[in-house]
C-alpha cells in the first residue's frame, strides 16, 4: 500500500528520538521528546486551496521540521506517518 496526498497535503516519516543528550546522559523511552524533525515521503500535487493557488516547496527525500502539533498520525502496515499541510512545515534542513 502507498499513501498519496492531497491537494497542499505532505506525508511525513518523524525521525527517531536521540536517546542520549549531548552531555552523554541517556534518556528513558517516556522523557524523550518527540522530535519535529521528518522526512517528507510523499508530496501533493498543489493547486487550488482555499481560492489560493499553492506550489509544493518540498518534494520527497527531504528532512524538514514542521509545527509541534500539527497533522494527523497514520498507522500503515506496521509504519507510522504524519500527514500535514504545507502550510505546517517550517523549514528545510539541508
Amino acid at each position: 500500500m502507498k499513501l498519496v496526498p492531497l491537494a497542499d497535503r505532505v506525508v511525513l516519516k518523524q525521525l527517531e528520538a536521540e536517546e542520549t543528550t549531548k552531555s552523554g546522559i541517556i534518556l528513558t523511552g517516556k522523557s524523550q521528546e518527540k522530535p519535529q524533525e521528518a522526512e517528507v515521503i510523499a508530496v501533493g500535487p498543489g493547486g487550488i486551496v482555499d481560492g489560493k493557488e499553492v506550489t509544493m516547496q518540498v518534494s520527497a527525500g527531504q528532512k524538514v521540521i514542521y509545527s509541534k502539533y500539527a497533522g494527523t498520525e497514520v498507522k500503515l502496515e506496521d509504519e507510522e506517518y504524519i500527514i500535514v499541510k504545507q502550510n505546517d512545515i517550517l523549514a528545510v534542513v539541508e
